[in-house]
């Protein structure tokens, strides 16, 4: 049964997947910030390892805790270097809000953190008839 670990890899995972996708079929405008990511592979790489973690996180959504950690680390590794090529770009680069879209991307991600360190609440026996 998907329980609160699950419903936060599901969900997150199905984000991750959908922005992945539409970076493919329609790609942000301004890829200013993205320049430093855009260095080392082009912008339909870094879309489908968007995809691909959501896939993890969303597979990893249905095992039992202490064997969903794989999803619990694709969501935020895919973010990192996102944030960190945002930041770059404000710092050294001609992207003066970089720092905001790195901010936004770590504020999103955090949850995950927390969530990963969590443990699953026991189930409820209210209502099983024995």
């Amino acid at each position: 049964m998907l329980g609160r670990r699950g419903a936060i890899l599901s969900c997150y995972g199905a984000v991750w997947a959908v922005y992945g996708w539409a970076q493919l079929i329609s790609p942000q405008p301004d890829q200013r910030g993205l320049r430093p990511l855009l260095a080392t592979m082009p912008l339909t790489a870094w879309a489908w390892l968007w995809v691909a973690s959501g896939l993890i996180a969303a597979v990893c959504a249905w095992l039992p805790q202490g064997r969903d950690w794989p999803g619990f680390l694709a969501l935020p590794l895919i973010v990192l270097p996102w944030t960190v090529s945002y930041l770059v770009s404000w710092i050294i680069g001609d992207f003066p809000r970089g720092w905001v879209s790195a901010v936004v991307w770590a504020a999103i991600a955090a949850p995950v953190l927390v969530v990963a360190g969590w443990g699953e609440s026991p189930r409820s026996k209210i209502g099983v008839v024995r």
